[in-house]
């Protein structure tokens, strides 16, 4: 089964017209994107666009074959003039299924917003799925095998991918394709780099594929370590990078601090936090990370992680060995304290879990007027390094801004 984007931008296309924005003003050339549109094995089309029949010229095909075209949003979309021959859009009613000439079905899914999604299957088999801008499917629990390719809107709705990898509809080789991107993240290698943490990837206008092609599927790293400063945006960019999969445990190290009597301004930090992550998201406020990180098949527990934060962690491991104390740090601290930070990044190595850690970055500040401040600092650079040396991905944060050290 072959399919064409037409477009693969928002409603209005990217850039908008007249937006000012800088991810519109950067939005040019191949990262220029119309409305999305998508046409199969030049029969079906899905969602008719201004200037579909051009696009398809570009790429180097025709309309003149359609003999369905179908529409996705909750509405008919912008005042469109059907080309000549074309036929009129049309809409399946959810749960029904079309069946063409062609030898495709399709099936309309009912989704969690309003629109329509469509499953098309080819005359070979092969399967995918279409969503429109803001959806994700509705009752898709019962497990399901997964999808060939799927047309999302990946960068709106992560939660869609988590719910689809949940229900099986979403395999290792699925082939995740962002559509209707808009102007929410900026173009081009930052665009790529969001999208490769939820398993995902995005074409020019006018890419033709073959559906069942696998090769450009991104690998999502094993192990992350997101860096950053205070208010950075870190945990953020953490909990983004797992968000488009389904039953994360967050691992949080700094627990309540004895209740939210005796330290209401870190409850609220916390309660900030826990509003932000998914519903599906379970949380275990422990520091205690070995046996978490150890092999899923030995716990039954496959979740990926997301440990916010290190910094925390190291805080704790400090207090049981007597790290603010020179004597006892002299006396068997310093060493105990190493042998926890190795039995930790020995457990990051060979763990199979997907792993996404955050740490504070704060080696670059002032120096600490204290002893025991310097400790600490000197101590979080060290257990920073060897983490960030087990990880295939690292990420420094700054006011925001995602920069990869590596992956």
């Amino acid at each position: 089964m072959e399919l064409t984007l037409l477009g693969t931008g928002g409603p209005d296309g990217l850039p908008r017209p007249d937006c000012p924005c800088a991810a519109c003003a950067t939005a040019l050339g191949r990262d220029a994107r119309a409305a999305t549109a998508v046409l199969i094995d030049g029969t079906l089309l899905l969602d008719l666009t201004p200037g579909a029949a051009f696009a398809a010229a570009r790429s180097g095909h025709s309309l003149g074959g359609v003999r369905q075209v179908l529409l996705s949003h909750p509405h008919d979309g912008p005042a469109v003039e059907v080309p000549a021959g074309l036929p009129q859009p049309g809409r399946v009613p959810d749960g029904r299924e079309l069946a063409l000439m062609t030898g495709h079905r399709v099936r309309a899914l009912a989704l969690d917003a309003p629109g329509t999604g469509y499953e098309v299957t080819g005359p070979e088999g092969e399967r995918l799925l279409y969503l429109p801008p803001g959806t994700a499917p509705a009752g898709f629990d019962e497990p399901r095998a997964p999808y060939e390719m799927v047309l999302a809107d990946v960068v709106g709705r992560p939660d869609a991918l988590a719910r689809l990898r949940s229900a099986g509809a979403i395999g290792p080789t699925t082939d995740v394709l962002a559509v209707h991107l808009d102007h929410d993240v900026f173009p081009g290698p930052e665009l790529a780099r969001r999208l490769a943490a939820a398993g995902a990837r995005a074409v020019p206008d006018g890419t033709t594929l073959d559906v069942g092609t696998y090769e450009d599927v991104p690998d999502v790293p094993r192990r992350t370590l997101v860096l950053g400063g205070a208010r950075s945006g870190k945990s953020v960019e953490a909990e983004r990078r797992l968000e488009a999969f389904p039953d994360v445990l967050y691992v949080a190290t700094g627990g309540t601090r004895g209740g939210a009597a005796k330290d209401p301004e870190w409850a609220q930090r916390v309660a900030v936090h826990r509003e932000r992550r998914p519903g599906s998201w379970r949380t275990a406020e422990t520091c205690d990370l070995v046996p978490l990180l150890d092999d899923p098949r030995h716990t039954g527990d496959t979740a990926p992680l997301l440990i916010d934060c290190l910094s925390l962690w190291l805080t704790y491991a400090m207090d049981e060995v007597g790290a603010w104390d020179d004597a006892e740090w002299a006396g068997g601290g310093e060493k105990a304290l190493r042998e926890k930070v190795a039995e930790l990044v020995d457990a990051v190595r060979r763990t199979r879990r997907t792993v996404v850690a955050v740490s504070n970055e704060v080696g670059s500040g002032i120096v600490p007027a204290t002893a025991s401040g310097r400790r600490y600092r000197d101590e979080l650079g060290r257990l920073n390094a060897a983490f960030a040396a087990e990880c295939e991905h690292v990420l420094l944060v700054v006011a925001g801004q995602p920069l990869a050290l590596r992956g």
